[in-house]
Order: C-alpha cells, then structure tokens, then sequence
C-alpha cells in the first residue's frame, strides 16, 4: 500500500516570517489532550506569544493559545498551558546548544495535521528585522527616520558612512 502524506494547515505565525529571521526549519509532534486536538482541527488558535523553552532536558511550546472547545465539559483544558513538544533527545540537546551560545530563539511558524498526527513546525531565529532607517525620496534625497544610532556606522549602497553627531535631531 502507498501512503500519501497529505498536510492541511491549521494555524500559521504569519508575523513570525515577516518580523524574524528564520535560519532552519524543524518538525516536531506536540502532546495535546482531546479538547485541544478538536479546538485545534476547528482553527481556533494562534501563535501570537508563543516560544519554546526547555525545562529539565524537555521541550515544552509555551504561551500558545488554544480555544477552550465549545462542546467541552468540565474536562476541558487550559487556554494557554505548556505543552510537550515530541522530540529526540539529540534534537534537543542541540537545539538547546544553539539557544544557549548563539542567543538564538526557537519559535512556532504553523501547526498542521500530517497522516492524522498534529505536528509543529518550528525555527531557529536570530532576532528581529529592523525597519529600514533611511529612504530616498524622488529627486534622490537621503531621508533618515527616527530608528537611526548616530555612533554607529552604515552601509548605503555598499558605502560606509558615519552621520555627524548632533545632526537630523
């Protein structure tokens, strides 16, 4: 028999591809309990704080919110709890190396079902994108805005420059 592995999508971190720099990509299972798989599967969750951290040699994806479900009763769970994330010891031993040296963050990029299984899939990032500090208006004007350091020195156009002190205030 040949299995077809169909994904579909259950929640995406749009912001997360936009404001971070993803280095790698990582996919991993998640412990969920019956209420968070059926609030999961109806979309009813999001990725807006969550991270992941590491707590006694295990992965955990904290802040994550998961909808109570509707038709739960008193065995529903916890909006936002943390949750065991599925992984080899050696991938966590290494990803807990690249937190700890390089400062790097692990954060969830979308949640989807995979032959029935729900998995996470993940990333390292190395921080946030800064917005653009200078543009250039029509006649070809340099324009700084407000997010400039002006002891720091800038590449424009592949040329270093050091603003003055005390100017563009």
């Amino acid at each position: 028999m040949n299995q077809v592995s169909e994904e579909k999508t259950l929640v995406t971190n749009k912001r997360a591809e936009h404001d971070y720099f993803i280095l790698q990509r990582i996919e991993a299972g998640i412990a969920l309990k019956g209420t968070e798989v059926k609030s999961l599967r109806q979309g009813k969750a999001n990725f807006l704080d969550a991270y992941v951290d590491f707590i006694k040699g295990e992965a955990y994806l904290m802040n994550m919110h998961i909808s109570e479900y509707t038709q739960g009763n008193r065995f529903n769970h916890e909006e936002k709890r943390k949750r065991k994330l599925l992984l080899n010891k050696r991938e966590i031993l290494k990803l807990q190396q690249k937190v700890k040296e390089k400062g790097y963050t692990v954060i969830p990029l979308r949640a989807y079902v995979k032959n029935g299984k729900i998995k996470i899939e993940g990333f390292y990032i190395a921080g946030r994108k800064e917005k653009k500090w200078y543009y250039y208006n029509e006649d070809g004007v340099l324009y700084l805005t407000i997010e400039y350091r002006k002891d720091k020195e800038y590449k424009i156009n592949g040329k270093k420059i050091k603003l003055p002190k005390g100017s563009f205030e």
